[in-house]
């Protein structure tokens, strides 16, 4: 992207000390009610960035998933921000909607005047303060080559997700916000892997009822034709926040640190309602086609039981009013992204329906490096053998007990990761749209055998930055001429 900037106003830099990361929380807490009350008085609706010109690069020391969801990928032309990291759910909704952006770019702002122009270049993470003549004209040449390769990518939509060596693999989108819809159906996506319904509650008012939250899904569900959609519960906690939550008290724990807290799973099974609201929701819309239902931050066989239980009345209820739901009800299956889900696999996957592992978290909290922490962005290393252990784990488990089993996190939708994550077992891939045509490119340069022995060299890896090399080579070696 390149065009001149808006900046946002910076908020206070944090202290430093051992209290520093309370204090930042803290002060993030103050400036949300700063934004509620201002908003509430003067009677404003959500309108974000709606006076920004077309073509602006949004430069801001923070962006809240809220916010990012409000963004106009059609105006907005890059998002750079000095926090933030590359697995969390303001960088995931950026690369939903298709946006270049820079995440955690120290200290940009100081160097920013108006009208001030800029490079973002959202593939190196380069920003590029007043370009000269020679490098705008170089970015330009990139932004054409870069369409070039898009739409010779375009060309694979309808051919199969297959290895050389004749071994399928299904490649489903994942989905943030209902605006992606266009560009799935573009990429050949075979299904939506994971939809997350944090949206219906991102920029809410109100907390959306049974019948609302069945007309969102509905048009969603049809829109696949016949293709399947796994809806993933509202999971709230960590960085996100909801005007619509936070009324009705829920999620507003103070937790030192929310992502080790009461989220996921273990805030609707306190929250019951929301959860019974929502599952009754998904059970009338999957008339439409073919669904599965997914819980977040699954850790333990009785959180599992005791949604399960819910989920079951749930059905008998819709059918006991004549509400025309599947039977038998779809399938109800879990997220794997703690350890102790990973650890525990053999025993899940005889209750669960079928597995997701979202990587995003399980290397957070196998790493204990916080995936939206700009201070820990190193430690965080999805190739660390620890979580690769994991997730052979998890999809060794899965094969035992004949369930299905998939990839959601971020990781999936790097090719150089593909082969990788095919040795270890995983059959079944979910990202964002647009990776889906590299990621598909990658799979049918792949044979199994290599894929098999790359796993078994990166589980013996001494840490993610081998295993890293090790790809990277591997990579680099297979875009060589035949001849050489």
């Amino acid at each position: 992207a390149l065009a001149g900037f808006m900046r946002a106003p910076p908020g206070r830099p944090a202290p430093e000390g051992e209290d520093a990361v309370a204090a930042r929380r803290r002060a993030g807490e103050f400036r949300e009610i700063g934004r509620r009350l201002i908003r509430n008085l003067s009677g404003t609706p959500y309108r974000s960035f709606s006076a920004l010109p077309d073509g602006a690069i949004l430069v801001a020391e923070q962006l809240r998933p809220a916010d990012a969801a409000l963004i106009d990928p059609s105006r907005i032309a890059a998002v750079v921000t000095e926090e933030g990291g590359s697995t969390g759910h303001t960088a995931i909704l950026l690369r939903a909607l298709g946006i270049p952006a820079v995440l955690a770019a120290h200290g940009l702002l100081a160097q920013l005047g108006r009208r001030t122009r800029l490079v973002v270049d959202g593939t190196t993470g380069q920003v590029i303060v007043r370009p000269s003549t020679r490098t705008a004209a170089a970015a330009r040449v990139d932004v054409a080559a870069y369409a070039r390769e898009r739409q010779m990518l375009g060309r694979l939509r309808r051919l199969p997700a297959r290895l050389s060596s004749g071994e399928v693999v299904t490649l489903q989108a994942n989905l943030e916000i209902p605006a992606e819809l266009p560009m799935i159906a573009q990429s050949g996506a075979g299904g939506i892997g994971l939809l997350r319904s944090e949206f219906l509650f991102m920029n809410a008012e109100t907390l959306p009822d049974e019948l609302h939250q069945e007309a969102v899904y509905l048009p969603l569900i049809e829109a696949m034709a016949g293709d399947p959609v796994t809806i993933r519960v509202v999971d709230w906690g960590s960085e996100k926040n909801s005007d619509a939550l936070s009324r009705a008290g829920i999620g507003e724990s103070g937790d030192t640190n929310p992502a080790l807290g009461v989220r996921g799973i273990r805030l609707l099974l306190q929250h019951r309602g929301l959860l019974e609201t929502q599952f009754a929701a998904i059970l009338r819309a999957a008339r439409a086609g073919p669904v599965r239902v997914m819980l977040p931050l699954v850790s333990s066989v009785g959180e599992l039981r005791a949604a399960r239980d819910i989920y079951a009345r749930i059905g008998r209820r819709l059918r006991r009013k004549g509400v025309e739901i599947p039977d038998p009800l779809p399938p109800l299956g879990i997220m794997i992204e703690t350890p102790a889900a990973a650890l525990m696999a053999d025993v899940l996957a005889q209750e669960a329906e079928f597995l997701a592992i979202g990587t995003n978290d399980l290397t957070m909290y196998t790493l204990a490096a916080d995936r939206a922490a700009t201070d820990v962005a190193a430690l965080y290393d999805p190739f660390h053998p620890a979580v690769l252990q994991l997730v052979r784990m998890t999809a060794d488990a899965a094969l035992r007990h004949r369930r299905p089993v998939s990839l959601c996190g971020e990781m999936a939708s790097d090719p150089i990761a593909v082969p990788l994550l095919v040795g270890l077992g995983i059959r079944s891939f979910s990202m964002h749209a647009s990776a889906v045509p590299r990621v598909k490119r990658a799979i049918r340069a792949l044979a199994m055998d290599d894929c098999r022995r790359m796993a078994c060299r990166a589980l013996e890896a001494a840490d993610g930055r081998e295993v890293s090399t090790m790809l990277m080579d591997y990579a680099a070696a297979a875009r060589q001429p035949a001849d050489e």
